[in-house]
């Protein structure tokens, strides 16, 4: 049995994180998959924007709402698929968590709402925080497996409650929700500025949502907070992918690195794409035609070992003692559930 396996049966929260074309949305498919084989309800869920969990699963497309997966009666337990989409999850959270309809209404009808739920720079990353907190927290499921986007959108994902945090703390934000008469006539002084720049319009829609958001903003920090902990707690493993190559350790690496720095150590680490290990030749036959053969023997060889280097590289750079999965080279691209399970073979280490 593969150490990796007690990830997949024990932890709650599996977060899979490397750079792009590493595999690690496949990897993250094979992980929920072997769960689900273990008899576990299992949730897998993408932030990556991009198809490529619905392309793996061999399915048509992916939503915000969760996806079952037809597993062929081959598992004991249950998967289900999904890809976030911010602005609905964002919308679902504003009526779940308003006051009153009145509220939700002003929150949705708000132009900077609007705006801000789809284009400003960090809120699908929050968003994932808060799917991630109702996936885990509903009762539904066992385990989370959440493919991130390429590695250091990874860490805009983990940072995302502290931007959050910051808003809220912000004395602009605190002038118009609990106002001091200095912070009241600051940021009237402020506010008339920006009218100037952007239009009063605009700084209207603003300041009218950030009203009609008042009372909300605690329960946003609350579960940031409560997801935040789960993710350094032993509930939670992060599971770093890459290749042998050294521009995708050196990546991975940095990743590593800054995850430690915010106290979130890396469990396992999964090489994909590796060359196939042979026996090495110990006599050499030296009639001419064999030299060709020879010659791709030798740089078999010297290709593995440098990937045995940068592996070894990336090992030592991180802290702790991770699981370390060598997963070989496959002949066919993993596009269906078929393949997927071939790629889980190699993983966890079973015979086809």
């Amino acid at each position: 049995m593969s150490d990796i396996t007690s990830l997949v049966t024990d932890r709650r929260v599996i977060v899979l994180a490397g750079t792009g074309g590493v595999g690690k949305t496949t990897t993250a498919a094979v992980l929920a998959l072997e769960a689900a084989r273990a008899g576990r309800n299992v949730a897998l869920v993408t932030i990556d924007p991009a198809r490529r969990l619905a392309d793996a699963l061999g399915i048509g497309e992916l939503g915000n709402e969760p996806t079952e997966i037809d597993l062929d009666n081959q598992s004991a337990g249950r998967l289900v698929a999904l890809m976030l989409d911010t602005k609905t999850t964002f919308d679902e959270l504003v009526q779940r968590h308003a006051g009153d309809d009145a509220q939700a209404e002003r929150i949705l009808n708000n132009d900077f709402y609007a705006n801000m739920s789809q284009s400003l720079s960090g809120t699908q990353e929050y968003m994932a925080m808060e799917k991630l907190y109702e996936l885990t927290t509903n009762g539904e499921y066992d385990l989370v497996v959440v493919d991130t986007p390429p590695s250091r959108n990874a860490l805009a994902f983990l940072d995302s409650p502290n931007l959050l945090a910051r808003l809220i703390d912000h004395w602009l934000y605190r002038a118009l929700m609990t106002p001091t008469r200095s912070l009241l006539k600051a940021s009237q002084v402020l506010l008339r500025q920006l009218s100037k720049i952007v239009g009063s319009a605009v700084v209207d829609d603003v300041v009218a949502f950030f009203q009609a958001f008042e009372g909300m903003e605690g329960g946003f920090k609350e579960r940031s907070q409560a997801v935040l902990a789960m993710l350094g707690s032993d509930e939670a493993a992060f599971v770093l992918v890459a290749s042998a190559r050294r521009d995708t350790t050196i990546e991975a690496t940095y990743l590593a690195t800054q995850l430690h720095d915010n106290s979130l150590d890396v469990a396992a680490v999964v090489m994909n794409r590796l060359q196939p290990s042979f026996v090495r030749l110990k006599r050499r036959p030296k009639a001419p035609e064999f030299a060709p053969y020879l010659q791709a023997h030798d740089e078999l060889h010297a290709l593995a070992d440098r990937e045995d280097e940068h592996i070894a590289s990336l090992v030592e750079s991180i802290h702790g003692d991770p699981i370390v999965v060598r997963v070989p080279l496959l002949d066919t691209d993993v596009h269906d559930l078929e393949s997927l399970d071939r790629l889980r073979q190699a993983i966890f280490g079973e015979d086809e």
